[in-house]
């Protein structure tokens, strides 16, 4: 019972064989326990290990087998003033720490960032994507992260790396001065950009930022209905087409209404009948009398037009049919 008592109190062999994900650093448990001379320290693939002598950095180890020895542990050699050889056994606290990448740890905007944009002004701007990265400096993460835990964990640390993303991210959005519809077009390079910028942040505490990417970035709704209605202005033409258009637009809705056609046509204006805004909508929109481009040219533009207005259900089939035959006429 003694043997089995004293044998428990030196530790021969030191591994980290249960390397649970989500988990950055592990203390071997060294309570009432030495370490015997010549002991043996397995450090696997995906694994750092640090001696650490009463609060002191001592020894690294990459991945690998090792003989506990003064040629081993120079620098814990150094810190206990042993002589060129030692035969009893030694405390010291070793810790491991996992150099896995980290992979798909997301990141967002909890509030809108607010930043002066040059096409549209001040404007709040949500974003969100995703990020890996692992422990390359075992020793500053020690000391600046980890410290003496039994264990740390990702989770532990994903507070404080992602608000290191969100002040990147709004100190690049206010001072960058690209506007927000050219980031949104090339979010690769914008990730890119985000990436060097955070590679400094993440190397202070011992890490490496392996990959980051923007996901999406994506402005407020009433905003995102403005450029719904600018895209739509491009595409009926300019600003009269454009009104004439919703006026047509507006037409079957109305109809389902108390008033029918009579209350729409009253909301457009004093004097101006619901049948006269169609008229002018529709006289408009297949109008072919465009001087600066041929009548063909016109023709082909009208029936694009004329599409558009059929898919969104504004005219028959029977109306575009009849009005397609009309204008084809006119190029024969």
């Amino acid at each position: 019972m003694f043997k089995k008592f004293l044998k428990k109190q030196f530790i021969d062999v030191i591994e980290w064989l249960e390397e649970a994900n989500g988990v950055l650093a592990f203390r071997y448990p060294m309570q009432d326990q030495e370490i015997q001379n010549g002991a043996q320290l397995t450090v696997r693939e995906s694994q750092l290990a640090l001696f650490v002598n009463e609060g002191r950095l001592a020894d690294k180890f990459e991945a690998g087998l090792y003989t506990l020895s003064t040629k081993t542990l120079p620098i814990l050699t150094n810190l206990l003033n042993w002589d060129k050889m030692f035969a009893s056994p030694f405390k010291s606290d070793v810790y491991f720490f996992s150099t896995r990448e980290q992979i798909d740890q997301r990141w967002g905007t909890q509030a809108p960032i607010v930043v002066r944009d040059n096409m549209f002004g001040a404007i709040r701007i949500r974003a969100n994507g995703t990020y890996s990265y692992q422990i390359s400096d075992p020793a500053i993460f020690f000391k600046k992260i980890s410290g003496t835990q039994a264990v740390y964990t990702v989770s532990q640390l994903e507070g404080q790396l992602r608000s290191m993303v969100l002040t990147a991210l709004a100190s690049e959005l206010g001072s960058s001065g690209q506007a927000f519809l050219d980031m949104a077009a090339n979010q690769l390079k914008f990730s890119e950009v985000l990436k060097e910028l955070l590679a400094k942040h993440f190397a202070e505490y011992g890490l490496s930022l392996n990959t980051f990417f923007v996901q999406s970035l994506t402005l407020p709704e009433e905003l995102t209905k403005y450029l719904d209605k600018s895209s739509s202005m491009k595409m009926i033409g300019n600003m009269q087409q454009y009104v004439q258009f919703n006026a047509a637009e507006s037409l079957p809705l109305a109809a389902q209404n108390e008033g029918g056609l009579a209350g729409i046509g009253a909301g457009l204006g004093a004097g101006v009948g619901a049948g006269a805004v169609l008229g002018q909508a529709f006289n408009s929109a297949f109008s072919n009398n465009n001087n600066s481009s041929s009548p063909t040219d016109n023709t082909f533009e009208t029936l694009n037009k004329l599409h558009e207005l059929l898919k969104q259900g504004i005219i028959s089939q029977e109306e575009f049919d009849a009005k397609k035959t009309e204008l084809l006429k006119n190029i024969k």
